[in-house]
């Protein structure tokens, strides 16, 4: 078959698709019920880099250093060997913090466990599945195929791929409830959140972490506000300071369908390394095209009616140059 048969015989099933029906995507998924998840209030964290540090100890990953010595964890980003990252964002003098111009502010970097994740979505092995209770988004190694559709699926690009290793597999955030760590269903907290001094990293259900944040942005910057540290919910472990301006946003609410880990800060998010991105999950549009085209299998008969004629329309003509 020519090229250009087989380009028209596939313009053709195109044409016929569009004609059967639209394509249109599905729904965002909507969060569970009992949804875990993690607030970061970048007004609250010192940089201390505590919660790296508990992250590394409870998971058993090794620093990255500079040089022969190990003075402190130099990661600069997430890695196979790094879940949890404190970065830093600085401007002009750096004077204020949590001021965007000539100030300074931190930021923290790891899985932000989407509603609707990309990366569940995109895995065709189903080694990557989003826990039925707690809404964590999970790996299976041993299912795992090493493909890393996952790594390109995710619009934060966490998920990370140990090549260096013959028998990699993907690293990222489990909340320290992974296999073996068992964090949360032990009733512990994850390690970032117990160790974190301020409760800038502060754990709980999604939905409480959510009315905490419209808390928060709701005070009047020098009204004295209660901070709980550890989970949400502790009346006990709190202490008080002066709201900061926030931002009145809080990142994971919408984007991409929201996410189980949510950030809010006295400077712009975007500033802070989140990109901008859709309420509409990218998992809701890819999967609503991908069923729309395979459903009753029309697109593939389609194809094959398509290349039918083609083959038939040759052999014909065939037929008739040797009389």
């Amino acid at each position: 078959m020519k090229r250009r048969d087989f380009i028209k015989a596939a313009a053709g099933g195109a044409a016929a698709l569009c004609g059967a029906g639209s394509v249109e995507a599905r729904p965002n998924k909507e969060p569970l019920e009992n949804a875990v998840g993690i607030l970061y209030d970048a007004t609250l964290c010192v940089g201390c880099k505590a919660c790296v540090r508990a992250c590394k100890e409870i998971n058993d990953l090794p620093p990255v250093t500079q040089g022969e010595e190990v003075q402190y964890d130099a990661s600069r980003g997430v890695t196979g060997a790094t879940y949890n990252v404190i970065k830093v964002y600085k401007n002009g003098t750096s004077e204020v913090k949590d001021r965007e111009i000539d100030g300074f502010s931190f930021a923290k970097k790891s899985c932000m466990h989407c509603v609707d994740p990309g990366c569940v979505s995109s895995c065709p092995v189903s080694a990557m599945t989003k826990h039925p209770v707690t809404g964590i988004v999970q790996y299976n190694p041993d299912t795992c195929i090493g493909c890393r559709n996952c790594m390109v699926a995710c619009p934060f690009n966490i998920p990370q791929y140990e090549f260096h290793d013959p028998r990699g597999q993907i690293q990222k955030c489990f909340f320290c409830n992974q296999a073996g760590v068992d964090r949360i269903s032990q009733g512990l907290l994850p390690g970032c959140v117990d160790v974190c001094p301020t409760g800038a990293t502060l754990f709980g259900t999604r939905k409480d972490l959510l009315a905490e944040a419209k808390r928060r942005l709701a005070a009047k910057p020098g009204e004295t506000l209660t901070y709980p540290r550890g989970r949400v919910t502790d009346q006990v472990h709190t202490h008080e300071k002066a709201a900061p301006e926030y931002q009145q946003h809080i990142y994971g609410e919408h984007e991409v369908g929201g996410t189980q880990v949510m950030h809010i800060a006295g400077v712009p998010l975007k500033k802070l390394g989140m990109p901008e991105l859709p309420e509409r999950s990218y998992a809701s549009i890819a999967e609503g095209v991908q069923h729309t085209l395979y459903k009753g299998m029309i697109a593939p008969a389609i194809a094959l009616a398509g290349l039918a004629y083609v083959v038939k329309r040759n052999t014909s003509q065939s037929d008739q140059d040797d009389e």
